[in-house]
Order: C-alpha cells, then sequence, then structure tokens
C-alpha cells in the first residue's frame, strides 16, 4: 500500500510541477485498475489544491479534471456530490484555475448518477461566476458541451430552471465567433425550441442572439481539419429560427429585407428559410407580412437570373398558400387563402392573355406554384385561370401561341395533381375536361410538329388524374394518337405519340386492345403500293412499321395488352420466315428488341409469366428451329431468321423472359429446353412437324451451322434462370457444349456453347464435382492452346475467356491457373492480340449471360480484385516481353483499367502511368482509345504524379490529334482540352506548342472533330491572358 502511495504522488508530483504532462493518463489507468481511487488521488493532490500559487493550483485541478474525464463512470453518488460542490467552490477561485474546474464540471455532466438538483446547481454557478466568452475557445466549447450533455440527461431539471436558463444560454453565447462552437451553440438553440424549453421574456433575446448571424457566409480554410461547412451552419441555424411560431414576428421582417439583397447566396438562404418557417406558421402568424413576402416573391420570380432562385422562391410561395390553407373558418373570420390568391390572381392572370411576351411563364409558374400547394387553392385558381385558357387557345391562330398557352394548361394540370392528397377528392378539373379535351384533340389535328408534341403531354397528364377522361375521351384519344403514329412521319412527334401511348395505355388498356392494337397489325402486315417512286414508297411503309412496332412495345406494360400484342410481333417473325409478307432483317431485328423490351417491363404477374412461358419461348424456339431445317432443306431458300443478328436478337427475348419467371415456370422452362437439346424432345413446341430425333449439341456428319448455332437459344433458356432453379442433365449437358466448343468451327456456335457452359459453371454448387469438372475442362483447353499447330485454338481460347469470367465473378480459386494461362498467352503469336482482347471481355459485363439479371453468382469488387492481384504480373510482363510483344500488354492494361471505377483508377494511376503513356504511342488505334478513355475522367482531378509527366502526357496527346481514327481525335481533343485547367504555372510553358498544334484540327473535315478542337483551343487561348485564367 505504502508503494502504490508513493507511486501516485510521484505521479502528483511530476504532473503539477509541469515536468511530465504525460501522467494524467498513467493516472488515469491507474484509477480504473483499481491501483487506487479517486479519493487517494485527491487527498495526493492536497497540497497542490491548497497552494498559495494560482497555477499550482490549476495543475492540480487540471490532473483531477482530466482523471475524471477517463474514469466519470466509475465514481458513486457521493463521490460526485464532493466532487461537483468542489468543483462549483473553484469557479470563484482565480481565473487561471477556471479552465481545468470547467473540463471537470464537463466530466461530472456525463454521469449517469448525478444527484438530484446537481444540474440546477452546476448551471446557476455556472452561469453566475463565469463570463463564457471572455474564455479561450476550447474552454466556451466546454461550457457548451456541458450544456448538451444535462440537456439529454437532466431536461426535467433543466426546464425547471424556466426562463432562467434559456438567459443564462444567452449571456453564454452572445458574441460566440467561432464556427466549431457556433455548431454546439446552434444545437443548444434548437433543443431549446423543438424539447419545449419555457421561452418567457427572452424570446426576443433568444432570436436576437442566433439571427445575427444569418445568413451563414462561413467560407472553410482550404485543409481544413474540423471539416465544418457552411451547409452544416446553415441547416442547423435554420432549424433554430423556423423552430416556433413565437419568431415569427421577428424573423419574417427580418426575411423580407434580406431578399433585397444582392447576393445570391443570401437570396437563396432567405427563401428557403421561409419555406422551412411557414411549414410550422399559422395563418395569424403571416397575416400582418403577406402583403411584404408576396411582393418579395413576385419580383424574385419576375427579376430572377437564377434559376436556384426562382425554384426556391417558388417553392416558398407553395409552403405560404399551405400555410393559409391549414386555416380554420368561421363566420367572424376573413379567409385569408381568398384574401391572398386574389392578390396573386389580380398580379399574375392578365399576363397569361399575353403568351407572346416574356412574363407568361414567370406569372403561370407562381399561379401554378400557389395551386399545387393544396386542394382548395387549386380549385380557386383553377376556376380563374383555366376558362380564361381555354378562350385565349381559342381565339389565337398562331401555333406557338398555341404551344405555349397549351404548355402553360399542362402546367396547371401537374400542379393540380400534386396538390391532391386523396384519390376520394372530387376532381378539380372535371368540370372543364370537356374543353381540355377539345383544346388538345385540336392541336393533335394540327400540321405544327411543335404543337402536336405538346399535345401529347397535355393528354398524358390528363390521363394521369384517374377518372378524369371519359371512356369515349379514352376512344378519340386513342384514335389520334393511332393515327398519328400511322401518319406522321416527324421523329419528334413519333416519339411523344410512343411515349404518350404507354401512359396511357397501363391507365385503359382495354381501349388498346379494341382499337390500337388491331390497326397497327393490320398496316403492319401490309405490303407498300407499287408506284413509281418504289424505294421512297418502301422506304416510308418501313418506318411506319418501325413505328409501329415500337408503339406495341410502349403499350404493353399490362399482361392483358401483352396477350394481344406478343402474338402480333411473333407474327412478324412468323411471317418473315414463310414469306407471307416481305419483312426485312431489320424489321424482325426490331421485333425481336420489342418483345425483349415487353418481357422486362411488364408487371410481373403469373399471367404474364405464363404467356412468355407458354407462349413466346416455344415460338420463338420452333421458328428458329424450322428456320435452320429449311436451310438444310433448301439451301437457296434461306430464311431470315438464321441470320446471325437475328439469332442474337431472339437471345435476349428469352433472357429477359426466363429471368422473370416464377420458381415453377421456371423449372419447366429449363426442363424442356434441355430436353430439346439433348434428347431432341419437340413435344412442347407448337408445330410438331419435325423429324426425329433431332441432334442440336452432337457434331453431325455434313451438318450445317445453321442447326449447330441455335446453342445460342439454349444459354437465354438455362443461364438467366435463378440459381434456386435445378438444371436437369447437368453433367450430360455440360459434357455435349464443351464438346461443342472445343470441336465446332463456326464462331456463333462455338462461341455460345462457350457461354452456356459458363453460365452454368458460375452457378454450379461448390464442391468437389465442381473442380473435378474444371480440371478436366482446363486440361483439354490447355492442351489446345499449348499446340501451336492445332486448328482449334480459337476455339480453347474461347472455352477459357468464359470460363475464367464464370469463375472470377464468384472468386473460385481455380481462375488463378486460368488467369496465369491468358497473361502466358500475350507472347503467342497467333493468339496474343486476341488474349489482350479477351480482358476487355474479362473486366466488362456481358449481355446475356454471367451478369446480376441474369442471376450470375457476381461477388462484389471483382474488377478492383483482379486488378490488385493481377497488375504486378502484367507489367512484370511487359519488362520481360520482346519490343514486339509489348503492344499486346499495353492494351491488355488499358482494356483492364479502362473498366475500373475511376476513384481506383485515379489511386492506381501513378503507378501505372508510364505504361499508360507509353500505350499513347502504340500504333494500334484500338489501345489508343482505350487508354484516352482511361485518361480523361482522371484529368479531371490530376493527381500530382500526372503533373510531374506533362511533357510526355502533352506532346503524346498532341500526336494524336491528327490520328486517322475520328473516334481519337475528339477524345484527345478532350484530354489536351482538360490539361489547360491544371494548375496555370504547370501548363503555361506547353501554350504555344498547343496552340500551333491544335490549328490542325480546326480544319478537319469532321464537324464534330472542329468543335472539339474549337473549344480546346479557345481555353488554352485564354489561358495567362487578361480575363482568362
Amino acid at each position: 500500500m505504502a508503494d502504490e502511495s508513493a507511486v501516485l504522488l510521484s505521479l502528483v508530483e511530476e504532473f503539477v510541477s509541469g515536468l511530465q504532462d504525460n501522467q494524467a493518463p498513467a493516472t488515469a489507468a491507474g484509477v480504473r485498475n483499481g491501483q487506487f481511487t479517486v479519493l487517494q488521488l485527491v487527498e495526493a493532490l492536497g497540497r497542490s489544491l491548497t497552494s498559495s500559487q494560482p497555477h499550482t493550483r490549476a495543475r492540480g485541478v487540471l490532473l483531477l479534471s482530466q482523471v475524471l474525464l477517463e474514469c466519470y463512470g466509475e465514481l458513486t453518488e457521493r463521490e460526485v456530490e464532493v466532487l461537483i460542490a468542489f468543483y462549483e467552490n473553484r469557479l470563484k477561485d482565480h481565473y487561471v484555475v477556471t479552465p481545468p474546474v470547467l473540463q471537470g464540471l464537463r466530466a461530472l455532466t456525463k454521469c449517469s448518477i448525478l444527484p438530484a438538483g446537481s444540474a440546477v446547481s452546476m448551471l446557476k454557478t455556472l452561469f453566475q461566476d463565469v463570463h463564457v466568452q471572455s474564455l479561450m475557445l476550447t474552454e466556451r466549447a466546454c461550457v457548451y458541451n456541458m450544456l448538451i450533455n444535462l440537456m439529454e440527461t437532466r431536461e426535467a431539471e433543466l426546464k425547471s430552471l424556466g426562463a432562467d436558463f434559456v438567459f443564462g444560454f444567452v449571456q453564454s453565447m452572445d458574441g460566440e465567433r467561432d464556427p466549431r462552437n457556433l455548431l454546439l451553440a446552434f444545437q443548444i438553440a434548437k433543443n431549446i425550441i423543438h424539447r419545449g424549453y419555457d421561452l418567457g421574456k427572452f424570446t426576443e433575446e433568444l432570436f436576437e442572439v442566433t439571427s445575427c448571424y444569418f445568413p451563414i457566409d462561413f467560407t472553410p480554410p482550404p485543409n481544413d481539419p474540423h471539416g465544418i461547412t457552411r451547409e452544416e451552419l446553415i441547416l442547423v441555424l435554420r432549424d433554430v429560427l423556423s423552430g416556433t411560431p413565437k419568431f415569427a414576428e421577428f424573423l419574417l421582417p427580418l426575411l423580407i429585407e434580406k431578399l433585397d439583397s444582392d447576393v445570391l447566396s443570401a437570396k437563396l438562404d432567405s427563401l428557403q428559410t421561409l419555406t422551412a418557417c411557414v411549414s410550422q406558421y399559422e395563418h395569424k402568424d403571416l397575416a400582418e407580412f403577406l402583403e411584404g413576402l408576396w411582393a418579395s416573391l413576385r419580383r424574385e420570380v419576375f427579376q430572377t437570373s437564377s434559376e436556384k432562385i426562382e425554384s426556391a422562391g417558388l417553392a416558398t410561395l407553395t409552403a405560404l398558400t399551405s400555410c393559409l390553407s391549414r386555416s380554420v373558418l368561421d363566420s367572424d373570420s376573413e379567409d385569408s387563402l381568398s384574401t391572398f390568391l386574389e392578390v396573386v390572381l389580380n398580379d399574375c392572370k392578365h399576363h397569361l392573355c399575353e403568351p407572346d411576351l416574356k412574363l407568361v411563364w414567370p406569372s403561370a409558374k407562381l399561379l401554378q406554384a400557389a395551386c399545387s400547394a393544396s386542394y382548395r387553392a387549386s380549385h380557386m385558381v383553377t376556376a380563374a385561370v383555366m376558362p380564361m385558357l381555354v378562350e385565349q387557345y381559342n381565339s389565337r391562330t398562331e401555333c406557338s401561341h398555341r404551344r405555349t398557352l397549351l404548355e402553360v394548361v399542362q402546367g396547371f394540370v401537374l400542379s393540380v395533381r400534386r396538390s391532391q392528397s386523396s384519390d376520394n377528392e372530387e376532381r378539380v378539373l372535371l368540370v372543364f375536361c370537356p374543353s381540355l379535351c377539345t383544346m388538345v384533340f385540336s392541336a393533335l389535328s394540327e400540321s405544327n410538329a411543335s404543337l402536336q408534341v405538346t399535345a401529347t403531354s397535355v393528354l398524358a397528364s390528363l390521363a394521369q388524374q384517374t377518372g378524369l377522361l371519359s371512356s369515349s375521351d379514352v376512344q378519340l384519344s386513342v384514335d389520334h394518337l393511332t393515327r398519328l403514329l400511322l401518319a406522321e412521319e416527324d421523329d419528334r412527334v413519333s416519339l411523344a405519340v410512343v411515349k404518350c401511348a404507354g401512359e396511357l395505355a397501363e391507365l385503359h388498356p382495354t381501349a388498346f386492345i379494341s382499337q390500337m392494337i388491331p390497326q397497327l397489325k393490320k398496316v403492319m402486315f401490309s405490303e407498300p403500293m407499287q408506284q413509281d417512286g418504289e424505294s421512297s414508297e418502301q422506304h416510308s411503309h418501313h418506318a411506319v412499321r418501325q413505328r409501329c412496332v415500337s408503339a406495341l412495345a410502349a403499350v404493353s406494360t399490362q399482361p392483358s395488352v401483352v396477350l394481344e400484342s406478343t402474338p402480333v410481333l411473333l407474327d412478324v417473325l412468323s411471317s418473315a420466315h414463310a414469306g407471307d409478307v416481305s419483312f426485312s432483317v431489320d424489321e424482325v431485328v426490331l421485333a425481336c428488341r420489342s418483345l425483349q423490351r415487353i418481357a422486362g417491363q411488364v408487371q410481373d404477374t403469373e399471367e404474364s409469366g405464363r404467356c412468355f412461358h407458354d407462349i413466346v419461348i416455344p415460338r420463338l424456339v420452333c421458328l428458329a428451329l424450322q428456320a435452320a431445317l429449311q436451310g438444310e432443306r433448301s439451301p437457296g431458300e434461306r430464311s431470315p431468321l438464321v441470320e446471325e443478328t437475328v439469332l442474337s436478337a431472339m437471345v435476349p427475348v428469352i433472357s429477359t423472359s426466363c429471368s422473370r419467371l416464377q420458381p415453377k415456370l421456371a423449372a419447366q422452362t429449363a426442363s424442356r429446353a434441355v430436353s430439346l437439346f439433348l434428347d431432341g424432345d419437340v413435344s412442347f413446341l407448337p408445330d410438331n412437324s419435325f423429324p426425329s430425333h433431332i441432334q442440336l449439341l452432337k457434331e453431325q456428319q455434313g451438318a450445317p451451322w445453321s442447326r449447330s448455332q441455335l446453342v445460342c437459344l439454349l444459354v437465354g433458356c438455362v443461364c438467366s434462370l435463378p440459381r434456386s432453379v435445378d438444371v436437369p442433365q447437368k453433367e450430360r449437358l455440360l459434357d455435349q457444349l464443351e464438346e461443342m466448343s472445343c470441336t465446332c468451327t463456326h464462331q456463333l456456335s462455338y462461341s455460345a456453347a462457350a457461354q452456356c457452359f459458363a453460365g452454368l459453371v458460375n452457378k454450379s454448387l461448390q464442391g468437389d464435382c465442381l473442380d473435378s469438372r474444371l480440371q478436366k475442362t482446363m486440361t483439354r483447353v490447355f492442351s489446345e492452346l499449348d499446340s501451336p499447330s492445332s486448328r482449334l485454338r480459337p476455339q480453347a481460347f474461347t472455352l477459357a475467356i468464359w470460363v475464367t469470367k464464370a469463375l472470377l465473378l464468384r472468386y473460385h480459386p481455380m481462375a488463378t491457373a486460368l488467369i496465369d494461362k491468358l497473361f502466358s498467352l500475350l507472347d503467342d503469336a497467333d493468339l496474343g492480340a486476341t488474349a489482350a482482347d479477351g480482358f476487355s471481355q474479362l473486366m466488362s459485363d456481358s449481355a446475356n449471360v454471367l451478369n446480376s439479371s441474369c442471376h450470375a453468382d457476381v461477388r462484389i469488387m471483382y474488377r478492383q480484385r483482379f486488378f490488385s492481384e493481377n497488375s504486378a504480373k502484367l507489367v512484370q510482363g511487359f519488362n520481360e516481353a520482346p519490343q514486339e510483344k509489348k503492344p499486346n500488354y499495353l492494351k491488355a492494361l488499358s482494356n483492364i483499367v479502362n473498366q475500373l471505377p475511376q476513384q481506383v483508377q485515379v489511386t492506381e494511376l501513378p503507378a501505372l502511368l508510364s505504361l499508360l503513356l507509353e500505350a499513347l504511342s502504340c500504333p494500334d488505334q484500338g489501345v489508343q482509345l482505350s487508354t484516352l478513355s482511361c485518361l480523361e475522367p482522371v484529368l479531371a482531378n490530376p493527381p500530382p504524379a500526372l503533373i510531374q509527366q506533362l511533357e510526355a502526357l502533352v506532346s503524346r496527346l498532341l500526336g494524336l490529334t491528327s490520328s486517322p481514327s475520328m473516334k481519337v481525335k475528339i477524345v484527345s481533343l478532350r484530354c489536351i482540352h482538360a490539361v489547360s485547367r491544371f494548375p496555370a504555372h504547370e501548363v503555361l510553358p506547353f501554350r504555344a506548342r498547343v496552340l500551333r498544334a491544335l490549328a490542325t484540327p480546326l480544319d478537319d473535315k469532321k464537324r464534330m472533330v472542329r468543335s472539339e478542337a474549337v473549344q480546346a483551343r479557345g481555353d488554352w487561348f485564354l489561358l495567362g491572358s487578361p480575363g482568362g485564367r
């Protein structure tokens, strides 16, 4: 015990004497470990605490406070009570003792066992004996933290002080300037207001002491370690000022005054604060300030040059109107909402009669903002505005005026929709609907494209309000849309009509089923009339067909519509195959893309799933198989469905459909597909006139590629299914896919087989069965790749790259051996360039297999992991490779880095910069373009390593501005443009050279190149000039 006392006395002596400041943690550790108690520490400090020297007393108190900050949780209630009494007494001591006393009190406020009444006692002593603003920054922060701690744990006691607590806080905060402490002080003020503390007669004082900082104009210093932002201060101060209606009489005049400021940030802050305030206020709080508020808001919207200010002003008007809408009417009171909207209408309504003048839009926006505030407001505004707009539209003849009026009407329709909080409320626009529909139908009948586009938007907006359009209105709308779709050749109108049709069909599917789809089908399957201008007529008919197919996809969101639209699109494929109607390959591909879009957007119901499972997928497979067999029987009669572009368009249809099937249907689809490709089972196909024992995966003597390439459809059927669905006969299927991918000579066939093999491997369960399968496949693939004379090396490489990706995505350990093999192939004379391209395939997303939408096993950040594990191998291989093989390594590096997230690129760039600059000198345009794509985003925030290589970077970029490739020229010009934004003193020496080099692309024959050159040269020209950088 004597030894422990001696140790404690030694620690105290060294700390109090100022020799060892780090003895406080050691003392606290001793208290925590039970080596000695707080009471023993106080006894050891006795001589220091009663010393006649203030600095000695301060050091003693400081040691005690620092120990308490570490050990406050271990104190007993009696110890806390004694320590509080001690510290309260010390607040009356010399001013040098005050800072450590405040630290000690702060530690005690964290105790969960504070005696009753101690919080009040501490604060009374603090407010009476300490002038907070005369303290240093740290001590002021200590006071604020004490208050926050007590407000969290002893709120009831603090509220018992009444307004005295608010007065004490106001005195403590008054004059605070440091942003760190202001955050704390604003938080205390926010708590006072939001937690119902009694402000008493000090409401104005609390407002004054906080509002003097409004608007916040703090700009943090560069590299501020505290991380305090202007936005943080603005938001917490806004919470304070908008927290209570008691501030209204003081705050609203202040905000009106600040809105007169020429500083945009002050205007914006004032408007946003006003919006926050009025959402808390009642109409009586605003009554006497409404005139001034409206005048300020009107001025800001009418005269502003800033979109942010305009948007904030409109949001404020909406909030203000909403506040007035909440007022409860009685027989004696004035309707404040009606009075206010009358003023707004008087100031704005007459401008709507002048669609050719600039004030029509600010006036419309103000009225629309008020209209969207509430159901009552929308009734009042539309009653005053809509009849006038309809009358103006009917009296105007110029299309530009009519378009403006329609756009204004659409704004009001959208505003009314936002104002309705319940579907049960009476439709505000119901009384105006007949006249609005007449306007829209009239505009749709005009020949002006802009007017038609605007009318479709208005029609869609009206349709979004349930119950507004009658059945006859819907039918007439569909008729107009169908007519425009078939007759109007303007692309803008077509896109607008298709979009509008899609929105209406979601709400009114029956009209589209009965009216639009039959008419589109009739036109699609008609042949163009034979006339003198035959090519022009066929082109026009092709455009109509394209619009019809796009429209069928757009309207097919409801299952009932899908049941009608998909057979039409499938009939396109049937007719193209049979030759009944002359559909081009492009039209067939477009029909497939529309089917894919429908599969992805239709509501996920059993009805829609059944449609694709029972109708779409079987019919697609049937048509493709019929086309393949027809090509075998009659080589001269080649169906368009055997074209690679058509088959490639079919695969996403099946893939998207299967990825969304319910588990039961998905399992049935997998079983059907596997039975067809392994056993030739065609029983599920709609046409059973196929020969028996069709072999689609086994190589047969003389079997043409038209049959083997159908394996791409198998990819869509089995590789997009959820991982929970078991693929039957999986091992047998993998055997035959491996055989086809290694022996077939048709590129689409062996590529699709490799993809299907990889897709199944990716979803296979981890275990010995999978490992043995992979080992067998890798042995076969490596054997082919290691035989330079083998004619099947491209097939083996294709399988290797897809299996590598399948394993890489799921972090399988056997991926490493395959990746190493790919790196070794970069030195191969025949496969080197192909291997370099393969790394792009590894790192990029695949379309129909091995992606998240196909339910593949994809681990997060697999690209970053691949790069971190293999970048060193790539650099080493580059350094050791002969000169003629180095471009392969550069291309591989460029392909890898180009697919990394930008944050990773910036981090890893310094280590790879020399290689990337070398890649810019590579003659391969693909390498150049890929490398430039890597560098372009990094140049926006260049790391120091890049600035150090400016000479090499600028030289190579300028060389590429005269590349034969347009794409390389464009991206290199963007990069050299980005370099002009580097620190001026770094890039100024290159200015003359860059300006001379950029003179050449200014005369390039391609407009896009000239445009980039003008922008880049303009910024370089201004570099270092007056008015420039």
